[in-house]
């Protein structure tokens, strides 16, 4: 291999940032917004249910949330990337079909733009679709495996221990989950 280094064209950097794992600034606050607001919200639970003293726990609270949120946020990301691409080729045909309809009034335009046009429209369809149903998907899931484990399986145990394990190990369990490639 030579020493140089190949330089990619703006358009091939755009291609490969829709196929990378990394997500946009406004889709990592989307994420950990969302994350905050979900991970604080078994405070609540624990608070007016499990009857737990807030500012005894605190320190706890936070350290939790934040972790909680982190692990969540990661979920979020994770289930978006997995999921991306499945939407795009499931609303490939209807996203082609919507934009050629738009795009065929133009004559001047050429086909590789028009293409372009098309690919960059699909990838956005796909990046929504996948930002929102991750985070539903997450969202739903964290607080039922939360109610779950907090009112059933560690029913016994005292109610600032039921939070740090409840919320920790869901939180825990959803980011290893979204690993997954399926």
């Amino acid at each position: 291999m030579s020493g140089k280094s190949k330089a990619f064209t703006k358009e091939e950097e755009l291609l490969l940032q829709d196929f990378s794992r990394n997500v946009s600034t406004k889709s990592s606050a989307l994420f950990y917004g969302n994350a905050f607001i979900v991970s604080a919200i078994p405070i609540w639970l624990f608070w007016r249910i499990h009857l737990i003293d807030i500012y005894a726990n605190l320190i706890s609270f936070v350290l939790v949330t934040l972790v909680s949120t982190y692990a969540l946020a990661l979920a979020y990301k994770n289930t978006k990337f997995v999921l991306k691409h499945k939407i795009a080729v499931k609303r490939e045909d209807a996203v082609t079909k919507e934009m050629s309809r738009k795009l065929a009034e133009d004559k001047k335009m050429s086909k590789k733009e028009k293409d372009e046009r098309i690919l960059w429209k699909k990838n956005e369809v796909a990046d929504y679709e996948a930002t929102t149903f991750s985070i539903f998907y997450n969202n739903a899931l964290f607080l039922a495996l939360i109610i779950v484990s907090s009112f059933y399986i560690l029913k016994t145990f005292a109610p600032a221990v039921n939070y740090i394990v409840s919320v920790g190990l869901t939180s825990a369990l959803l980011a290893l989950l979204s690993t997954g490639s399926q």
